[in-house]
């Protein structure tokens, strides 16, 4: 089971010269910590400000942070391959949702994108208010989802002030419904990687969704010139509504990377399958209504 997480912004631990200590809360946080009813005894990650991981045990609470000791301490884990999504700006709490759901699948940092095309119009105070409140929900999925950093969320930028910043990127992924089929994601990130001679862990890889009414083809030229390893790509032919495509094109890019469980397995770790003979699965009675949909497949089980 997951430890409950909590994100440090001005405290390090290793500093701490008390065997018990207090965890210097934002008042938000502290608020969460004691709707978890958190017991005496009970343990907590915690990444400080200098980014390590700690494991702490609550020894008491004080003026309703908890004090808490060291169980446990590991160093900061590598960054890993960094995705950016460049989204556009989308009605309603579409945003929100993208936010959440993108961060729990491990995208680094978002960039909300002003188009030509966007429905929702933000400037000044209002602006301000809503990155504010992305930047919540960042940290409220990154804390749910055991992320090692909580996302940048930076303010609203148009396409041009986008495309200023993507210069140094591996690679700069669009999405675009008018991609043709052959422009593959897959294609796009590993030519990049195979260009610059970059390790995937190593990547920085941006990806571009478009707002409801999609990208204008001004805009894509804006994007496609932004890099020499940008590229226009597809997510198939299903029409994918903004929030997700949002969702779905960064976890693909970092499942080609190798996140999301596509690390390759070393090749002494399973050397009995190599050899194993393929055999013929029987359908259980259950399963002959789909067999029209799910043919019969060979398995090298044993």
């Amino acid at each position: 089971m997951s430890l409950p997480r909590f994100f440090l912004e001005n405290q390090v631990l290793a500093a701490e010269t008390e065997a018990v200590f207090p965890l210097r809360l934002s008042a938000e946080d502290a608020k969460h910590a004691k709707v978890l009813r958190l017991a005496v005894g009970e343990h907590i990650a915690v990444i400080d400000a200098d980014r390590d991981y700690f494991e702490c045990e609550i020894a008491d609470f004080s003026d309703n942070l908890p004090l808490v000791s060291i169980a446990r301490h590991e160093e900061a884990a590598a960054a890993g391959p960094q995705v950016i999504l460049l989204q556009g700006l989308a009605k309603g709490d579409k945003m929100e949702t993208v936010i959440r759901h993108a961060t729990e699948v491990g995208v680094a940092a978002f960039v909300p994108l002003s188009c030509a095309r966007s429905i929702v119009k933000l400037d000044g105070k209002k602006a301000a208010a809503k990155t504010e409140r992305w930047r919540t929900i960042a940290k409220s999925a990154a804390m749910q989802s055991g992320q090692p950093r909580i996302p940048e969320v930076s303010g609203p930028a148009s396409v041009r002030e986008a495309a200023a910043m993507l210069g140094e990127a591996t690679a700069v992924l669009i999405c675009w419904e008018e991609a043709p089929e052959s422009a593959r994601l897959h294609d796009a990130v590993h030519g990049a990687l195979a260009e610059t001679l970059t390790p995937a862990d190593d990547a920085h890889i941006a990806v571009v969704v478009g707002p409801e009414g999609g990208l204008s083809e001004e805009e894509v030229g804006v994007l496609l010139a932004s890099n020499p390893r940008a590229r226009l790509v597809t997510l198939g032919p299903s029409i994918l509504r903004t929030e997700t495509a949002g969702i779905v094109a960064p976890a693909l890019a970092l499942y080609e990377l190798g996140g999301m469980g596509n690390r390759q397995r070393k090749p002494d770790a399973s050397p009995a399958l190599a050899d194993a003979e393929p055999r013929l699965i029987e359908a259980p009675p259950a399963a002959e209504a789909f067999e029209h949909m799910f043919p019969r497949y060979e398995d090298a089980d044993e």
